[in-house]
């Protein structure tokens, strides 16, 4: 009996992550735009304002900041024609309007995490794993991880 991967390979069929699918890679996509244009847009703007207030959206001609209190809030507003002016040049949009909400910011992402290095004994686990495996995509997989090692 043939493993349901190996039949679904035989049928032209791979598996895709869910960053691959159509609807995912587009919001990630945006996402990422939008990350890039947030960046541009506060990066001009006084470090402690900066730090208090994120770009949420820009649709329809609206560009749409949040900030952590009225203060930033009426702070940022401060700053909108220069913004404005700013998100015209780095999306090419035809932005109009500009509002700010008062909301908590989203957390910033953390740090990544240091990786511990793969010792030597455990790499050897491995190549002894990958051994062991008539499947070559699998030992592949399993030597490539082995070669982490210190």
């Amino acid at each position: 009996m043939q493993s349901p991967d190996r039949s679904a390979k035989k049928a032209g069929l791979t598996a895709k992550s869910v960053g691959e699918t159509a609807p995912v890679a587009a919001l990630v996509a945006r996402a990422r735009a939008l990350n890039a244009l947030d960046r541009q847009l506060r990066q001009p703007l006084p470090d402690a304002l900066r730090r208090q207030c994120r770009l949420a959206t820009v649709q329809a001609g609206r560009i749409v900041f949040l900030a952590s209190s009225s203060t930033w809030a009426t702070k940022l507003r401060l700053y909108q024609n220069a913004i404005i002016a700013q998100a015209r040049v780095t999306s090419g949009l035809p932005i109009e309007k500009f509002t700010v909400k008062v909301a908590p910011l989203p957390p910033a992402p953390p740090e990544p995490a240091k990786r511990k290095p793969l010792s030597k004994a455990s790499a050897e686990h491995l190549r002894a794993a990958a051994r062991s495996f008539a499947d070559p995509e699998l030992r592949a997989v399993y030597l490539r991880l082995a070669s982490l090692a210190e």
